[in-house]
């Protein structure tokens, strides 16, 4: 039962910070293809990670330069989706939580679990804005 609750305390971060729920493979491909930029955050019921990139997550979603789309998948919970979205992150291990950013259907940019865990939110945004004023603007 608590296991249930993390998670579903998880999910409902995302879903209240506007990100979409990728729960098939067909929605990855579907959104990881489109012409666009895109946002991907691999969420994790990891605490301290998670902790740090749920938050992260929320934040990008009012920086001045945006992506077309906002999108997560579920490690552990949604494996299909999740294997999905990590077969688009040619030459990264499976890591989360991560982020990946993507434009046209093409990796620009990865921020993996050890970027992430044991940093300050706020060096995760930073890295996450850098990455949408190089890429996305």
């Amino acid at each position: 039962m608590f296991m249930n609750d993390v998670v579903q305390a998880a999910r409902t971060d995302m879903d209240q910070a506007g990100y979409e729920q990728l729960t098939t493979p067909e929605e990855v491909d579907q959104a990881l293809t489109d012409k666009g930029s895109v946002l991907v955050m691999v969420n994790s019921v990891c605490g301290c990670a998670g902790g740090i990139a749920r938050p992260s997550a929320a934040y990008m979603k009012n920086f001045d330069v945006k992506a077309d789309r906002y999108v997560t998948v579920f490690a552990g919970q949604d494996k299909e989706a999740t294997e999905k979205a990590r077969s688009y992150f040619t030459g990264y291990p499976p890591s989360s939580p991560s982020f990946a950013l993507l434009k046209d259907g093409e990796l620009k940019m990865m921020i993996e679990r050890h970027e992430i865990e044991g940093h300050e939110p706020i060096q995760v945004v930073q890295k996450l804005e850098e990455g949408f004023e190089t890429h996305f603007k």
